[in-house]
């Protein structure tokens, strides 16, 4: 029990027994001195109530805090112990599911429907002390399982936002309209009238699915053991990390695909700027001017760059004139190369007569990302017992559905015509 709530309830006590005394007319001597006892035990509380109600408020604070993050740190945590390799198990053998895996599937059945196990999207993400690039040691020194090198995720490297969205189609509003200021012409004069506050609403619908298979032998399912889960992991979130890579930036907007930002710059409303000239930092510093005009970025070192590899081996070959110095080395110096993103599928390969490429430049501006990327639900983990029964491979489909859209157009700019080389 705290300490202010003990005291409150003593001086409760206290005027109590005070107000049976002090309606006596004649007191006795023991009585009058019992009365002076508890007046002065009454006011020393007071003084200890306050302390307590001082030292008690710092207390509740921090029990405060504590509050406010244990339920993200206790998911974390669950989240953590989530097994695909008992996802593997119960599909392949209908192993029953246990422990952390078995609550985080039950809340995840109870929140959507799903045809298969459902695997939260936390799950795919990279654990500490896994390898990426090696196979997964197992007991037979079978390797590499089922693991492939993939790129880091262009499109979070780009400052894309990836959230989860529940169910249903969401919109976010964002800010399109500038406030205006003016000054009154002398005394008594009208301000600058009001500016309409506008917004854009921009939605994104659960209507693109994409499709993971994969096979596990029999082989791979015995030997594995607890391997199994990091590489399935692994491989399911680097296929769809390439993937989404390609779709968010080059996404034709038919067939099931999301509208790609490149692909879809006009319908979004990004500006195109066509260079059409020999690639050089002179058109992605007039490209980081332009930001900086529009209010969106405050220094070339706010702005990110997706490029090609080979716009990158044609820069850092051309040199300033009676220099060492290339023109990828003016690039770096301005836009830090943590800011710069090379892919080789989220851009289109060189085209043209001389070979040109684009580029694509982004920027985030009051804490809103230049590229929404939306991911309903869970990933719907299916098993196909039919097509490899024979060789008593499992087969296993996962089932994701996701969107892209673009949050302030002004936000983005892409560059087209950067030659890699003279006419």
């Amino acid at each position: 029990m705290l300490d202010s709530v003990k005291i409150a309830r003593r001086q409760s006590e206290i005027r109590q027994s005070l107000a049976g005394l002090v309606g006596k007319e004649t007191p006795t001597e023991d009585e009058v001195r019992s009365i002076e006892a508890m007046d002065l035990e009454f006011r020393t509380n007071e003084t200890r109530y306050r302390a307590a109600l001082i030292a008690e408020d710092t207390e509740r604070r921090e029990a405060g805090a504590e509050l406010e993050t244990r339920s993200e740190k206790d998911w974390a945590e669950l989240m953590a112990g989530f097994e695909m390799r008992q996802v593997a198990l119960a599909l392949d053998e209908g192993r029953q599911l246990d422990g952390k895996t078995a609550e985080i599937v039950t809340e995840l059945r109870s929140a959507g429907g799903f045809r298969g196990v459902p695997v939260p999207w936390q799950a795919l993400e990279q654990r500490a002390g896994e390898t990426v690039s090696t196979g997964t040691p197992d007991p037979v020194s079978v390797r590499p399982i089922i693991d492939r090198l993939f790129p880091d995720s262009v499109a979070s490297r780009m400052g894309a936002q990836m959230i989860s969205i529940p169910s249903g189609s969401v919109e976010w509003p964002v800010t399109t309209s500038a406030v205006s200021a003016g000054w009154a012409d002398g005394e008594g004069a009208d301000t600058a009238g009001p500016a309409a506050y506008t917004t854009a609403n921009r939605a994104m619908s659960p209507s693109h699915n994409l499709g993971i298979q994969m096979r596990i032998t029999r082989n791979t399912l015995n030997q594995s053991g607890a391997a199994l889960e990091a590489a399935v992991r692994r491989d399911m979130a680097g296929a769809m990390s390439v993937e989404m890579d390609r779709a968010a930036f080059l996404g034709s907007g038919a067939n099931g695909q999301p509208l790609g930002v490149i692909t879809g710059a006009a319908a979004y409303g990004i500006a195109s700027t066509a260079v059409n000239a020999v690639a050089s930092w002179a058109a992605f510093r007039s490209a980081v001017t332009r930001f900086m005009t529009r209010n969106t970025a405050g220094s070339p070192a706010s702005v990110r760059a997706l490029i090609r590899p080979e716009l990158w081996d044609f820069l850092d070959g051309a040199l300033i004139d009676g220099t060492a110095v290339s023109e990828w080395d003016r690039l770096v110096k301005n836009i830090p190369t943590g800011n710069i993103a090379m892919s080789h599928t989220a851009l289109a390969a060189p085209a043209g007569e001389p070979l040109a490429c684009a580029s694509l430049l982004t920027t985030s501006a009051g804490g809103v990302a230049p590229i929404f990327v939306g991911a309903w639900g869970a990933v719907d983990m299916i098993r196909d017992p039919f097509t490899d029964a024979r060789s008593g491979t499992l087969r296993l489909t996962a089932l994701a559905t996701m969107d892209v859209t673009v949050a302030r157009p002004a936000q983005l700019e892409l560059l087209t015509g950067l030659e890699l080389a003279a006419a």
